[in-house]
């Protein structure tokens, strides 16, 4: 808790990044900044400088920023023939990364300190090296398995900057990327003009034309990060925003339309009634967004109809005492990071991500830059709107979020993981708006998350009474305790006091003063 300023991230030295902005006399937007651009070093396993992100901006009013790149230009469904679905590596899931364009358009809106300024702690961890923290540490080592066995040319560099010891680093052990601190230092000195109109664009477009891949300077030059208008719902006494499409942030919406029509508030928190309705909403929302969320610019159903609260009450009446038998959302997994500062104007709520872990494999040699596999969001299904296209955004599960009360914010919050990542939003505003919750036991209670059909895993900590009660329901029920249930932060301003939290999924660590 603090009274000046807040951070909270999925890594400590992250965080320190962002206080060192404030100490410096930097704003949230510097400190979000500079706690982005540090996460590129110290959790690689998640995010890069080759990911893609979306913000949210509260300087009075809320504003929307989505920095989601497109396919290349010359990338047709042709490419994908004998294919049943996009695939995770290589050249063909990678759309223009646009988190560079993120870092550039908060900094010149709102950002006091010098552009250069940022980079400093990031660009200190990669030259010095970091030690690796647990959690990403465990990422790393399972990602062995899937990009040590590679051996197409152009996995090579990215194995040899990631793996340089044929294997991944221990918890504890100190790594560092020099190529990193190089283009982080061009970036910098550059504004980010380098990313998209430079010497790094070339770099990008030399490699993929060496090693099969489609993106060219002209897909750089083209990238451009859209202002957007965040979209929201009344649930109880809060308003709940997002990004709009092409994200997914709208099923957290949808689900609280439709659960908003039941009396939860009756049921204890660890209760079978409870996570049934809760599944129930869920699954009926991302069966929606899993049929017509895409670029906005494809969509056949608009955000409105999906909203229409009469809608929602239609949905509801699909609810009933046994699980609904539903097709597979098929919505896929996810590698990413969530990030939250404030200060006593600003308050930023931001996500970046390379998608699956590590992303594509690709990492153009000599810059450090892993390339994220975002165009795996794409869907090759005949006349469905997120089929793939030539200079299109795909599909996107990352959703910062942010939550007001009578047009007043209470700050920012996010789930990171894929298609957790609106399953835990609606989680955590039903912690808070429900079960009155403070910020930290919102996100530290035990979580379900719906996989498909009538599949759900729970966390070991979901009292045993509630599992065999859903089992009962017709719920396929699986205990588990990987890594699938989320990392959070969240940040709320009540009565003059930052409350800052970084749940224990993660690395995490969240710090006010």
């Amino acid at each position: 808790m603090g009274k000046r300023c807040a951070v909270a991230t999925s890594q400590p030295l992250a965080t320190l990044a962002g206080m060192e902005m404030f100490w410096a006399g930097g704003n949230a937007v510097d400190a979000a900044l500079a706690t982005a651009i540090a996460l590129t070093v110290v959790e690689p396993t998640s995010n890069g400088i080759g990911s893609d992100a979306f913000a949210l901006i509260w300087d009075g009013k809320l504003h929307g920023l989505n920095a989601s790149g497109k396919s290349p230009q010359n990338l047709t469904l042709e490419t994908f023939v004998g294919m049943d679905a996009v695939p995770s590596l290589g050249w063909l899931p990678v759309t223009v990364p646009g988190a560079v364009s993120a870092w550039q358009n908060l900094s010149q809106r709102w950002g006091k300190l010098p552009f250069e300024q940022l980079f400093a702690p990031a660009i200190r961890y990669a030259q010095e090296g970091f030690p690796v923290s647990p959690v990403t540490a465990n990422a790393w080592k399972r990602a062995a398995n899937l990009f040590l066995p590679l051996t197409a040319p152009e996995f090579q560099p990215f194995k040899s900057v990631f793996f340089p010891k044929l294997r991944a680093p221990y918890s504890g052990e100190v790594w560092g990327s020099l190529d990193h601190a190089k283009t982080l230092k061009a970036i910098a000195q550059s504004g980010g003009e380098s990313f998209y109109h430079g010497e790094i664009a070339q770099a990008i477009a030399n490699f993929a034309a060496d090693t099969g891949g489609m993106l060219t300077t002209a897909d750089f030059a083209a990238h451009q990060a859209d202002w957007v208008e965040p979209i929201s719902t009344n649930y109880r006494n809060l308003t709940v925003w997002e990004i709009p499409p092409n994200t997914q942030g709208i099923a957290t919406l949808i689900a609280l339309n439709i659960l908003e029509g039941f009396d939860i508030q009756r049921y204890g928190r660890e209760s079978a009634e409870s996570y049934h309705l809760q599944i129930e909403a869920m699954k009926l929302a991302l069966a929606d967004v899993h049929r017509h969320v895409t670029d906005s610019r494809f969509m056949e159903v608009s955000t409105e109809q999906l909203l229409d609260k009469a809608y929602a009450a239609s949905r509801r009446q699909l609810i009933g005492e046994q699980a609904i038998p539903l097709a597979q959302p098929g919505l896929p997994q996810g590698g990413t990071v969530y990030l939250a500062a404030a200060d006593g104007e600003l308050m930023v709520s931001l996500i970046q991500s390379n998608f699956e872990g590590f992303g594509s494999g690709v990492l153009i040699p000599g810059t450090g830059i892993a390339l994220h596999n975002r165009g795996v969001g794409f869907t090759l299904e005949a006349n469905h709107p997120n089929q793939v296209a030539p200079a299109k955004r795909p599909f996107h599960t990352i959703i910062p979020g942010f939550l007001t009360q009578n047009n007043q914010p209470l700050g920012p919050f996010g789930v990171m993981g894929g298609p957790m990542q609106p399953q835990g939003h609606l989680q955590v505003v039903v912690n808070l708006a429900d079960y009155g919750m403070n910020p930290q036991a919102a996100l530290d209670a035990p979580r379900w998350r719906f996989i498909a059909d009538d599949q759900v895993l729970l966390e070991h900590s979901v009292p045993r009474h509630v599992a065999l009660a859903l089992a009962a329901q017709g719920h396929d029920i699986h205990l588990s305790d990987e890594s699938g249930f989320g990392k959070g932060q969240i940040i709320m301003h009540r009565e003059g006091v930052f409350v800052a939290a970084s749940e224990p999924r993660g690395d995490g660590l969240a710090l006010a003063q």
